[in-house]
């Protein structure tokens, strides 16, 4: 019996020692942070044995679709105005949202010697300037912000070509269906590819991005330990790695 019983303690040891069971999370993603939240996602499952599932899209988008009861149980915001609404709207656990990303607003266009500097939006000679959607997506605001600081918004507004997201707006120039256009400089990550003008923050509002725990997933495993991965130090050197300023940097 003694062998039997010694097993039987060993078993016992290893269930009590063993993870929690995985457990998966929605997570709502704003478009510039695509790229970066996938290689997040995947060290957080490499990490934790969790499941991040990611969705892609405009933060004003997401906030409709939250309000509306969509199942996401965490939100990554391309600003701080929704998740702070959600919170007051009691949609969203007060005490979980921070800023986890500043984002940078980058002139581009695939052509090289094109993007000069604000030279080229006072030179307006191109025929398309792509930007998202500014009721919609925060770097879309972010692009008129600019344009207005430089008192060219009356003479470049017939030439702007607007995508629904970030992600379609980078994919105007691309594609070539725009010479020019705002885009998030995480989408440029890796690449020297064109011509580049990173905006002085000075034109427009800082780009904080916030994330916050939805009172969807309050009781989830793992919305809750990926709002504490996406502030550790994994997490934030693939951030800084995408170009984006951590929040108390310069």
């Amino acid at each position: 019996m003694k062998p039997l019983r010694s097993i039987a303690l060993v078993m016992s040891w290893l269930l009590a020692c063993a993870p929690a069971q995985a457990a998966q999370t929605n997570v709502a993603v704003a478009a510039n942070f695509t790229d970066a939240a996938r290689e997040i996602a995947a060290i957080f499952k490499r990490k934790t044995g969790h499941e991040a599932v990611l969705s892609f899209g405009a933060s004003g988008q997401f906030y409709t679709q939250i309000s509306q009861g969509a199942p996401f149980q965490v939100f990554l915001s391309a600003d701080e105005s929704r998740p702070k609404k959600l919170v007051e709207d009691g949609l969203a656990l007060a005490d979980s949202r921070f800023t986890y990303a500043i984002g940078k607003l980058v002139l581009w266009s695939k052509s090289p010697g094109v993007v000069t500097g604000e030279e080229t939006l006072k030179a307006a000679s191109f025929a398309k300037l792509s930007i998202c959607n500014p009721a919609a997506a925060p770097y879309g605001l972010a692009a008129v912000q600019t344009i207005k600081s430089l008192n060219l918004y009356e003479t470049l507004k017939p030439k702007l070509v607007e995508g629904a997201t970030i992600t379609q707006a980078y994919q105007f120039v691309e594609t070539g269906n725009a010479e020019v256009g705002f885009v998030a400089l995480s989408q440029l990550t890796g690449s020297d590819a064109g011509s580049r003008w990173v905006v002085p923050q000075a034109l427009y509002d800082p780009i904080r991005q916030d994330a916050v725990l939805l009172k969807l997933g309050a009781g989830n495993d793992a919305a809750r330990a990926f709002i504490a991965f996406l502030r550790g130090p994994e997490a934030r050197a693939v951030i800084e790695k995408y170009g984006y300023v951590l929040d108390g940097q310069s």
